[in-house]
């Protein structure tokens, strides 16, 4: 992540190191594929002021707001005859790197690289738009060897990757506990074992982790291999909710085409309120997304548990996010970084406001 303020020359090279690491959100490598997807626009659909708008996601369940908002067509429906193309990502940095060099317009992207890509830009480079999903991410253990939560200690637990979500808030988690663990190398009284979530399954099959905290589907495809859920994150957090994915855009574009942007939230919007009305028809179309995607639908004994543990919101719950960056801080992985300005959520309070709810707020994190 991002520092505010200058490093110690030892400290600015962990840094620069470990930097392609600290973007990660969910951690599935570091590529990206430009589908060449273009979507159909809608016939007899006016043009906005942009003949397209190009957006990027994840093939994740955390990204559910965009796999089923393109595989049915409910953005396009309200851009018109302006076109969505899609581009999806394995993570953080080369989505961060995409929306930088206006290779996409609007990201699904998880907190710590939207809060790396501000602050590394000095604030120039992207706002948050609105949230998208919530939860999703748990502890899961070998119950033979960790049968509590006092087992854990001294036990080998699976993040996706140094300083991303998930492992900044292990780490936090295991401060709480009492237990002291080196931020950099992981080791202490609970060895943090960083290990991309493709293959996550495997180090556990074959007994070199026994545990990890993950997000899903990763979570769910463990317990499938004969893991427990010893903790779900939600639990840790006020309501239960804490933000997992976001909406980001550049700022050049969200100046430029204000329309776009708020066409864009509209369908996120609606999307969200379909997926929450059509829990099954939704998870059946997001399976049929990730499939087209990745080559193969996820199984019902994955899929099923881990889409009960996300949630589908379109608040971004900025008071999260400023949290998970204290954690960070605390773990010594991120001096204290100026978030101000982050956020701009007036286009999506004007959409929730035609659509008759409540807005939402930016805890004094917005643009002013």
């Amino acid at each position: 992540m991002s520092a505010a303020r200058p490093l110690t020359t030892l400290r600015a090279l962990a840094v620069t190191a470990a930097l392609p690491l600290l973007l990660t959100a969910c951690g599935y490598g570091s590529t990206s594929t430009d589908d060449g997807k273009k979507t159909a626009v809608a016939a007899g659909g006016e043009k906005l002021s942009a003949d397209e708008v190009k957006i990027g996601y994840f093939p994740n369940l955390t990204h559910a707001t965009a796999l089923v908002g393109v595989q049915e067509g409910l953005f396009q429906k309200e851009l018109g005859g302006t076109a969505v193309k899609t581009a999806t990502f394995n993570a953080g940095p080369s989505e961060i790197e995409a929306l930088n060099a206006g290779s996409i317009d609007i990201g699904w992207i998880g907190p710590s690289p939207a809060i790396n890509g501000y602050t590394k830009s000095d604030g120039k480079s992207l706002r948050i738009i609105g949230g998208s999903a919530s939860g999703g991410v748990k502890l899961v253990v070998n119950p033979q060897k960790i049968k509590s939560l006092k087992d854990v200690r001294g036990k080998r637990i699976a993040t996706p990757q140094l300083g991303n979500t998930q492992d900044v808030a292990f780490l936090n988690w295991a401060a709480e506990q009492g237990w002291r663990v080196d931020a950099q190398s992981g080791k202490g009284d609970v060895t943090v074992v960083r290990t991309d979530n493709k293959i996550t399954p495997d180090a556990y099959k074959s007994g070199s982790v026994d545990g990890a905290w993950v997000p899903e589907p990763t979570a769910s495809k463990l317990v499938a291999e004969g893991a427990k859920v010893l903790l779900d994150e939600s639990s840790l957090w006020p309501d239960k909710k804490f933000v997992i994915t976001n909406i980001v855009v550049r700022q050049s574009f969200l100046k430029e085409h204000p329309d776009v942007v708020e066409a864009v939230l509209r369908g996120s919007v609606k999307t969200n309120e379909w997926i929450n009305a059509n829990p099954e028809k939704a998870k059946a179309s997001a399976n049929t997304a990730l499939k087209e995607l990745s080559g193969k639908a996820l199984s019902a004994d994955v899929i099923d548990p881990a889409w009960k543990s996300v949630t589908f919101l379109d608040d971004p719950l900025a008071s999260t996010l400023g949290t998970e960056a204290d954690h960070a801080v605390k773990a010594g992985l991120l001096d204290k970084p100026d978030l101000k300005g982050i956020y701009d959520l007036a286009p999506l309070n004007k959409v929730l406001k035609a659509e008759g709810r409540d807005g939402v707020d930016d805890a004094g994190l917005g643009v002013k």
